[in-house]
């Protein structure tokens, strides 16, 4: 497994972007497909974006296409969430998670064995 640590959360305005960063300690991360999902007040964790181990292929999810952008740099062993855009609906805690599978974009919470703490985004209007 690898550790996870996010950070670049805040409390920015509707239609603003922020860009958070997951650091990954570990020399495996390259072998790692990443994802970040998020978990409102009151709702269930829910899928936001995923990449594959060598960024060859992504997912997002509906709520967030077009507007949120993953990458990663395996060589800083860190995993980025562009967001622009940003709405109120996007208020939440964004996680950073590893699934050992090297070429997948699972949505699904169980796929994926190394969580971080989390950052909590606030988007007021």
């Amino acid at each position: 497994q690898v550790q996870l640590v996010e950070s670049g959360g805040g409390l920015v305005q509707a239609g603003d972007s922020l860009r958070l960063s997951c650091a990954a300690s570990g020399r495996t991360f390259s072998s790692y497909s990443m994802a970040w999902f998020r978990q409102a007040p009151g709702k269930e964790r829910e899928f936001a974006a995923a990449i594959t181990s060598n960024s060859g292929s992504t997912r997002y999810a509906n709520s967030v296409k077009g507007r949120f952008t993953i990458s990663r740099d395996n060589a800083k062993n860190t995993v980025y969430l562009q967001m622009n855009s940003l709405k109120d609906d996007d208020t939440a805690v964004y996680y950073c998670a590893a699934n050992p599978i090297r070429y997948s974009t699972a949505t699904d919470p169980t796929s994926y064995n190394s969580w971080g703490q989390g950052t909590q985004v606030t988007v007021s209007s």
